[in-house]
C-alpha cells in the first residue's frame, strides 16, 4: 500500500504527521535558542555540562573530552535543554570547583572556578541570559529571508485558495476548508484570483456550481452566495471565505526588505498583543494559544504551502523571543532582572532566595500553560475542529 493510499484510508495518520510536523518545528526554534545560550556560554568560557535535544531518557550521548560537554539525544524530541555550570546558584564557588574538577580517568579536563556561570561578571552572565531570545529574533529573521528567497514574497494578487472561513457563512455550510483550491465556476476552469473573486462578488443570492480541490480530491457543490453591501455601496455576492495572497519570486534586495518589514510586524504585533493583556487582561485572554493551540494552527496553515508555514514558524520564534524576555522567574527575564538588581546592589541576590523564586515562578508557569491548554481545548471542542 502506497503511502498516499495510506493517509487516504486513515486520515488519522495525516493529523498525527501535521502535528509530528509541528512538533519538529517547536523543537528546531528550542534548541536553537538553546543554541544561543550555548555558543555565549562557552564564549566567555563557561562549562555546559549539558546539551540535549528532547528530554526525558538518554537515546544517545557524547561526552566531548576537550569541554567535557555532554551531547544527549533525548526520548521525547520535544525542546531541549544548556545546563550550564553553576547556573542554579545553590552552592558556592569554591564548592562547584571541588565538585566538578574530574578526574583523569573520566577523560574529561579538569574544571576550574573560572568554568562556572556565577564566577562570570555581571554583563557576562546577563550576556549569557539574553543570548537565548536573541537567538530567536536572529533565526526568525533568517526564517523570512530564506523562505522569501526559496518561496516568494506576498504579493496584491489573490490565489484561488481558500482562506479562514467565515463559521455559519454559505461556504461553511458547503464544507469548504482552509487550503482548499476553487478550480472551477459554473463549469468554467478558474486559475486566477482576480477573477474568481470578481464572479462570487457577481452572483448575490444566485446558485453557483463550485468545483473544490481538497487534498488531491475534486468535488463540486453548489454555493448561494449571501447577499451584502460591499464597500462602495453596490450589493455583492460572498460565499465566507478570506482570499490568499499569492506569492511572487524576488530578488535579493527586495527579499530582504520584505524580511525586515514583516520582521517588523510580527514584533510590533507581539508587543501590542502582550500591552492588550495589561490593559484589558479578559479580552486578550481569549485570544492566547499555548502549544494545543499552535499545533492547531500549524495544521492548518501546512495546507497553505511552505511560504505562509514558514512565516508562522518565524512568528512563533519571535513570540518565543518575547516571552522569554518578560521579567517572570524561571524564564530568562527572570534571571536577568536578577543579574540587574546585583549590579545595582553592588552583591548578589542570596542564592538561596533566587532559587526559591525561580521555582515559584515556574510552578505559577506551569499553572498559566494548564489554563491555556484548557482554553486551547475548549476553543477546538466548542469549533468542532481538529488538530
Amino acid at each position: 500500500m502506497t503511502p498516499t493510499l495510506l493517509l487516504a484510508t486513515w486520515p488519522f495518520l495525516d493529523e498525527i504527521s501535521r502535528i509530528a510536523v509541528f512538533l519538529i518545528m517547536l523543537s528546531v526554534l528550542v534548541v536553537l535558542h538553546e543554541g544561543g545560550h550555548f555558543l555565549v556560554a562557552r564564549w566567555n568560557g563557561v562549562r555546559v555540562n549539558d546539551f540535549a535535544v528532547g528530554f526525558g531518557p538518554t537515546l544517545l550521548k557524547w561526552t566531548s573530552p576537550r569541554s567535557g560537554t555532554n551531547y544527549r539525544l533525548n526520548l521525547l524530541p520535544v525542546g531541549g535543554y544548556c545546563a550550564m555550570q553553576g547556573e542554579d546558584g545553590k552552592t558556592s564557588e569554591a564548592q562547584q570547583q571541588r565538585d566538578f574538577r574530574a578526574s583523569p580517568e573520566d577523560g574529561v579536563a579538569a574544571v576550574g572556578a573560572d568554568d562556572n556561570f556565577q564566577a562570570k561578571s555581571p554583563w557576562r552572565r546577563l550576556s549569557i541570559v539574553a543570548a537565548g531570545p536573541i537567538a530567536n529574533f536572529i533565526v526568525a529573521f533568517v526564517i523570512l529571508f530564506v523562505g522569501t528567497l526559496a518561496f516568494g514574497a506576498m504579493s496584491s494578487r489573490v490565489s484561488t485558495s481558500i482562506g479562514p472561513v467565515l463559521p455559519g457563512s454559505p461556504g461553511a455550510r458547503a464544507g469548504l476548508e482552509l487550503g482548499d483550491r476553487i478550480v472551477s465556476l459554473n463549469g468554467n476552469p478558474i486559475v486566477d484570483g482576480g477573477k474568481m473573486v470578481a464572479e462570487i462578488h457577481a452572483s448575490p443570492g444566485r446558485p453557483l456550481r463550485v468545483g473544490i480541490e481538497h487534498h488531491g480530491t475534486v468535488r463540486a457543490v453548489t454555493i448561494v452566495p449571501a447577499t451584502k453591501k460591499g464597500p462602495d455601496g453596490k450589493t455583492v455576492g460572498q460565499i465566507g471565505f478570506s482570499t490568499m495572497s499569492l506569492y511572487e519570486r524576488v530578488g535579493f534586495g527586495a527579499a530582504v526588505i520584505f524580511a525586515t518589514e514583516r520582521f517588523t510586524e510580527l514584533v510590533v504585533g507581539n508587543v501590542q498583543g502582550l500591552g492588550g493583556l495589561l490593559v484589558h487582561p479578559h479580552a486578550a485572554l481569549a485570544q492566547v494559544s499555548g502549544p494545543i493551540g499552535m499545533a492547531r494552527i500549524s495544521s492548518q496553515a501546512q495546507d497553505l504551502g511552505w511560504g505562509p508555514y514558514l512565516q508562522l514558524a518565524a512568528a512563533i520564534s519571535i513570540a518565543l523571543g518575547i516571552f522569554n524576555f518578560l521579567p517572570i522567574p524561571a524564564l530568562d527575564g527572570g534571571r536577568g532582572i536578577f543579574i540587574l538588581a546585583e549590579m545595582v546592589r553592588g552583591r548578589p541576590v542570596d542564592p538561596e532566595k533566587e532559587a526559591l523564586v525561580h521555582v515559584t515562578g515556574f510552578a505559577l508557569l506551569m499553572v498559566l500553560m494548564i489554563f491555556v491548554a484548557y482554553h486551547d481545548i475548549a476553543n477546538i471542542v466548542s469549533s468542532k475542529g481538529a488538530l
